[in-house]
């Protein structure tokens, strides 16, 4: 093991986004990060447990330069006696259809490209070679651009089932890892365009920042970017238990009272009016999360639009409304503010079922019953963690006990997805939840807002359906996670 990888080693197990038994897809694109990384994790893959996958995109932006990328990557991983898998599309095509720019297609459709290795079972998670060096030109990136908190949490190690082992190391630290190993790399001659902004940052802005003020600047906007994160996870666990207590459904459609909008925290008794000032960020935030509701994206209205909400709470009357984008419309009736959505019935896939979106955070206790109201469903789910006594195994029941030490937050309670899989107990690869209602012969309509349970970004169990098997309760299993469902 060379002394980067002794380095590397406790950092990436530390971490905790790779785990033995892992199938992991190197995203590799044949420069030098990407080359390390996948370097780096053969040299560790015994250590790590894992078993690798080298996976490569082609944009199809610079002809035959494009062409030996994927010549190179796809000879690399012959060397190293790995399986590799490829796809292309051409960007610029696409970009100009959707009228994107050509960053943002390549990398909505590189990820799409990892999203489809990960759904049909090629791997379990995909790493990518995201650096140090990255995670500062996104923070200052998004500075440039105008962000609030939440942008300056930069790139995360973890995102659903993509991990980023590399955000703590420079790049000219990887090029000399691969320089010590004798290994080459391919040049992206359009990373150096400074035509755009991302290179801009990279060749002039950064170095300059560090010659003038501080060497010491790229792994300061690190730092930024992880008290940011840690802020933003902390915020996301208040606005879902307050999304959970205060929103309720009228009709299909989110609502809450003005009142509980408004001062979603009740403050200590006697404290003044300035004492809740700092309660219209929870405000600002809860409002997001309603639109995110309303209108299934995972994106939300800018400031100007959520001050325009918070006007309709505080100084509206009823039947007063604010149109947000996405066709979301914010009623107030009385003293409620219903978020509604035009055509809100849409439907979930070509058999007309109509789609029930809900999304509801789990936290588990040591020992005892955690229960999740699901309004849109009129039912509740009871999360019971018990004991898993070898007198008391069943082998009917270990199909649907989920070994609680295998489960890792976040921990979410949602409807199912087209495109939703995983690999249920006794089966030998991933399999479509489509697919298993068909074999179940579940009609089409009764699969609206079928639930499902998410570890992590991974599925691990959906009513009515075997567990995820690397989840399952087995020889070994101490606690188990059984799931009741009830009527409210």
């Amino acid at each position: 093991m060379t002394p980067f990888e002794q380095r590397a080693l406790p950092i990436i197990q530390a971490e905790g986004m790779l785990r033995p038994g892992d199938r992991v897809g190197v995203a590799v694109s044949g420069g030098a990060d990407s080359v390390a990384l996948l370097r780096l994790l053969h040299g560790l893959r015994k250590r790590l447990g894992i078993a690798l996958v080298v996976v490569h995109f082609d944009h199809r932006l610079r002809g035959a330069e494009s062409e030996a990328d994927a010549e190179f990557v796809a000879e690399l991983a012959r060397e190293l006696k790995l399986e590799f898998v490829a796809d292309r599309e051409d960007v610029a095509a696409a970009a100009a259809r959707h009228k994107w720019n050509i960053e943002d297609a390549a990398r909505r459709l590189r990820y799409a490209f990892l999203e489809r290795v990960v759904r049909e079972g090629t791997a379990a998670r995909i790493a990518v070679a995201h650096t140090a060096d990255d995670q500062a030109e996104t923070v200052l990136a998004h500075l440039l651009r105008g962000t609030g908190p939440p942008g300056l949490a930069g790139i995360y190690p973890v995102a659903g089932t993509i991990v980023r082992p590399l955000l703590w190391c420079r790049r000219e630290r990887l090029r000399k890892y691969l320089r010590d190993l004798g290994q080459d790399w391919r040049e992206d001659t359009t990373n150096r365009d400074v035509r755009r902004t991302r290179a801009r940052i990279r060749e002039q802005l950064l170095p300059l920042l560090e010659r003038d003020f501080s060497p010491e600047i790229p792994s300061r906007l690190g730092r930024i970017a992880r008290f940011s994160r840690e802020e933003e996870q902390f915020w996301t666990a208040i606005v879902e238990d307050r999304f959970r207590v205060l929103v309720r459904s009228t009709d299909g459609a989110p609502t809450i009272a003005v009142r509980d909008l408004l001062k979603p925290l009740d403050l200590a008794a006697g404290a003044s009016d300035d004492s809740v000032r700092p309660l219209r960020a929870l405000t600002a935030r809860l409002i997001r999360r309603l639109y995110q509701r309303a209108s299934g994206s995972t994106q939300g209205p800018t400031a100007e639009r959520v001050d325009e909400v918070i006007h309709l709470a505080a100084e509206s009357t009823s039947g007063r409304c604010v149109e947000l984008p996405g066709g979301v419309r914010v009623e107030r009736r009385f003293e409620d503010l219903i978020f509604s959505r035009a055509g809100a019935r849409a439907h979930d896939d070509e058999t007309g079922a109509p789609s029930l979106a809900y999304r509801y955070s789990v936290v588990l206790p040591h020992h005892g019953v955690t229960t999740v109201s699901v309004p849109e469903l009129k039912r509740c789910f009871r999360l019971k963690v018990i004991d898993w006594l070898r007198a008391e195994r069943d082998t009917k029941l270990e199909c649907v006990a989920l070994d609680a030490d295998l489960l890792r937050a976040p921990l979410i309670l949602r409807n199912w997805r087209p495109g939703d899989a995983y690999r249920p107990r006794g089966a030998r690869q991933a399999q479509k939840l489509k697919r298993m209602f068909l074999a179940k012969r579940i009609p089409a309509r009764e699969r609206a807002g079928w639930p499902v349970l998410e570890s992590d970004g991974r599925i691990v169990w959906a009513r009515g359906m075997p567990a995820a098997d690397e989840c399952c309760a087995s020889e070994g299993t101490k606690a188990v996670v059984v799931i009741e469902e009830q009527g409210l």
